[in-house]
């Protein structure tokens, strides 16, 4: 058997042995008697609380009477001052009756006075009433009166728009009917000019033709003209500079024109005539070269397109001239390091023998500037 069922069967049979085992009884009193009192000590100690409660009560009944005592006195006292109080209440609420019954009369005496002056408040409204009901009676005929008036000065109104209406009506009738008039005479008269215009025009555009025709051919003469005097005056001039230059170069050639000045003149034909600029150079030969000996050396320079052409622009040249102007080209090509294009002489006067040798050594000769070819 578990401890758990012993407790079990211990608690379930243990009051059937303590009521029929006497012995068993006595041992668990004796084995338990230190965990409680015994009888005798019990009643001690209960007779001791009943004197205990006793004297307890004693003092309370004491108290209690003590208290009695002092509540009955208390009630004397406050029914003492109750009864004050209520001949106190009773004064106050004679005074309160008498109050009221003067705040009584004086409302039954307002209310009167107001009664009083709602009559006349009343008979005041019902005059104005009949006094306003006079007055809308007075303005609702003169309201009709003048609906009436305003009615009849419409109907005039009306009467007089629709007259002006249809006159406005006949006036525009008419004016549309002269607007109509007015617009067919004016077709007809555009027409007219219209086609007076295409025969002016057609007019106007032949002797405009005309008068073109005629100046272009007057232009045409003018400029055939024209072109017929410069070319003879170009030739004039060339021939009169060809005249000019010839005596100059005689003149330079006695002495009764400077060499520069001559060839001056022939550089600015030369430039007039084919838009290049001469441009003098001037070298100095160390070695004599050119001369024989050290000397300046002058060349007339033309660079145009990329060619370069070496001139000897002079009024009168030699054979000994001629061979000089060969060596002072040779003498700019190697200072220079580049190759003359051409090798020009242009003078008015150029020795037979000069010429031979220009042919030999490939030198271009021309009597004036004009004669050079581009």
């Amino acid at each position: 058997m578990t401890t758990e069922s012993l407790k079990e069967t211990v608690k379930r049979e243990l009051p059937n042995w303590l009521r029929d085992d006497p012995s068993f009884r006595a041992f668990i009193l004796d084995l338990t008697r230190d965990a409680y009192a015994d009888r005798r000590e019990t009643d001690v100690r209960f007779h001791e609380l009943l004197g205990e409660l006793r004297r307890d009560r004693e003092r309370q009944d004491r108290a209690w009477a003590d208290n009695q005592a002092e509540l009955r006195r208390m009630r004397e006292e406050q029914a003492q001052k109750w009864d004050e109080q209520n001949r106190k209440w009773e004064a106050n609420q004679a005074e309160l009756r008498r109050i009221r019954e003067e705040q009584a009369k004086k409302w039954d005496d307002n209310q009167a006075e107001l009664k009083h002056i709602r009559e006349q408040q009343t008979k005041k409204w019902d005059d104005n009433q009949a006094e306003l009901k006079r007055m809308r009676e007075e303005q609702a005929k003169k309201w009709d009166d003048n609906q009436a008036e305003l009615k009849h000065i419409r109907e005039e109104q009306a009467k007089k728009w629709d007259d002006n209406q249809a006159e406005l009506k006949r006036m525009r009738e008419e004016q549309a009917k002269k607007w109509d008039d007015n617009q067919a005479e004016l077709k007809h008269m555009r027409e007219e000019q219209a086609q007076k215009w295409d025969e002016q025009n057609r007019k106007w555009e032949a002797n405009q033709a005309e008068l073109r025709r005629m100046r272009e051919e007057q232009t045409k003469k003018w400029d055939d003209n024209q072109a017929e005097l410069r070319r003879i005056h170009e030739e004039f001039m060339e021939q009169s500079q060809r005249y000019d230059r010839g005596i100059g170069a005689l003149g330079s050639r006695w002495g009764l024109q400077s060499e520069k000045a001559f060839r001056d003149a022939l550089a600015a034909i030369l430039e007039k005539s084919f838009g290049v600029e001469v441009v003098n150079v001037t070298d100095y030969d160390d070695d004599g070269e050119v001369f024989g000996r050290p000397e300046q050396v002058e060349l007339d320079v033309i660079i145009t397109n990329g060619q370069l052409l070496i001139c000897e622009l002079k009024s009168s040249i030699d054979k000994a001239g001629m061979y000089s102007f060969e060596r002072k080209a040779r003498f700019y090509e190697r200072r220079h390091e580049r190759q003359a294009d051409r090798l020009l002489v242009i003078s008015p006067m150029i020795d037979a023998r000069a010429q031979k040798v220009a042919d030999r050594l490939g030198i271009e000769t021309y009597g004036d500037s004009t004669e050079v070819e581009a």
